[in-house]
């Protein structure tokens, strides 16, 4: 068995099972990495993949367990590789940072703006999705680090810490009825037409439990994934817009009353979070203090040694989280 021969199977299953291009992604040849996994699997005796003449159709039971087993080794090999680079260029490497536009174009660009200050010789690498995408990317190891709101909490092998709380305004034109409203409801918005994030992005599933509770339905008429979207078709006269008040920009946004509805919806709570084993290296810890003050190197090693997610939770139990 030979570590290539593992890369090799692990990187055919992030790829959909696609060999041709795994072969691309990695600089090698198609042949090359089907002669390799067939040479694993003789040594193993199972398949790894089931297969319909040359093409891979679904990953065996077999495989499932192997897999998981591969990418934990896998793992501790980049965590050798980064043990060794800390040692011997403590400032030089790479960092990646999966995250949702609004946390990449609100939150985080002071932050890596002083960190590339700080760190010139660290790549910096960030990637753009979905909070599922965010999650599977980081318990996949593919990124370092996964800045999310919601759905970063399904994965087991995921150390997620909270950031900091916010939450939602109301943009509507200067001209709206809501904007001489001077404390809204519920009801209020439940009786016009709603501009606003798409399911699963940037703490929607917050504000639809709030309507639900009330036994409201709020009439949503188009969902978008960018703030800045959002308040394009807002200005369109589409509809009201709710958004997360960091996006909101009193001078950019001069033509909009953004109002606050705080009282309306919960708080909502941005997390960081990376792959259990992962080794942090001095920089990456720069970083989550940069981003979270609180997070501390002493703080993060404390939440590394939690066994469980409930004993992260009652570590940050009671903690006053920043607003933003």
């Amino acid at each position: 068995m030979k570590l290539q021969q593992l890369r090799y199977i692990w990187e055919v299953s992030k790829h959909d099972l696609n060999v041709s291009a795994t072969a691309q992604s990695l600089y090698t040849s198609q042949p090359g990495i089907s002669k390799q996994i067939r040479l694993l699997e003789d040594e193993l005796g199972v398949e790894v993949f089931a297969r319909s003449g040359k093409h891979l159709t679904r990953i065996t039971p077999a495989g499932e367990a192997i897999l998981d087993i591969a990418g934990d080794i896998l793992q501790k090999v980049d965590s050798i590789r980064q043990v060794a680079q800390e040692h011997s260029d403590e400032r030089k490497g790479s960092l990646s940072v999966a995250t949702t536009h609004t946390q990449a174009r609100y939150a985080l660009p002071p932050i890596i703006n002083e960190f590339i200050k700080s760190y010139p010789d660290v790549s910096l690498h960030m990637h753009q999705g979905n909070p599922v995408q965010i999650s599977a990317m980081a318990a996949d190891g593919d990124v370092d680090f996964a800045i999310a709101t919601e759905a970063i909490g399904g994965h087991s092998d995921l150390i997620m810490m909270p950031v900091y709380k916010w939450n939602r305004s109301v943009v509507v034109p200067k001209t709206h009825p809501l904007a001489q409203v001077k404390e809204i409801t519920l009801q209020d918005l439940a009786t016009v037409p709603i501009v606003t994030y798409t399911f699963g992005f940037t703490g929607r599933g917050d504000l639809d439990k709030a309507f639900r509770k009330q036994g409201l339905e709020p009439r949503i008429v188009f969902t978008a994934v960018d703030s800045d979207v959002i308040k394009t078709y807002v200005r369109l006269g589409l509809g009201v817009g709710i958004i997360a008040s960091m996006a909101f920009d009193a001078e950019l946004d001069s033509d909009l009353v953004a109002l606050d509805i705080s009282h309306l919806v919960p708080d909502s709570v941005t997390k960081i979070g990376f792959r259990k084993g992962t080794f942090l290296r001095g920089y990456m810890y720069e970083f989550i203090r940069a981003f979270a003050p609180h997070l501390t190197p002493e703080v993060v090693e404390s939440v590394q040694a939690c066994s469980n997610r409930a004993e992260v939770d009652e570590l940050f139990a009671g903690l006053d989280l920043p607003r933003r």
